[in-house]
């Protein structure tokens, strides 16, 4: 069963549970979902489904920190309980060695030799995190491996 339909599923049983909350946050995904679908005209791949949930979280843990720094602490808890609603349809994330080891595959098939060629190394890196790592942690292990000398380093 694709995301889509898990999160759709998921809704149904929130709904009979009456569980307010994940009812709204599964809503609001859906919605988000919908809305890229109109946009693209067309329905979203897996990848882009998991980019939008991905979207939703980030979105989330800057409310959460912005909640933090103005001391609300009803706003914290509800945030951190949409975060683990939503990361629970996100693949596991990759940890750091095995982002690594997928950046030296990457660099070393592109023969990448520089932090010049960084752009080429993340686009060919990038469809094979699918959601388990952001854009961010990828380009900050390709930047110290590239300056490092690449995949020797």
């Amino acid at each position: 069963m694709d995301t889509k339909a898990r999160l759709e599923q998921a809704l149904k049983d929130a709904l009979r549970a009456k569980d307010t909350l994940r009812k709204e946050t599964l809503r609001t995904a859906l919605a988000e979902i919908k809305m890229a679908e109109v946009e693209k005209q067309r329905p979203l791949s897996e990848a882009e489904v998991l980019t939008v949930l991905q979207k939703q979280v980030k979105m989330r843990r800057e409310t959460l920190e912005a909640a933090q720094q103005a001391g609300r602490d009803d706003l914290i808890a509800r945030t951190q309980e949409v975060i683990r609603v939503l990361e629970a349809f996100l693949p596991q994330p990759l940890s750091e060695a095995e982002l690594e080891a997928l950046a030296r595959e990457v660099i070393a098939e592109v023969g990448a030799q520089s932090p010049r060629d960084m752009g080429k190394v993340m686009k060919a890196l990038m469809p094979r995190l699918q959601g388990r790592a952001t854009g961010q942690q990828a380009s900050q292990v390709v930047r110290r491996l590239l300056a490092g000398g690449g995949a020797a380093a």
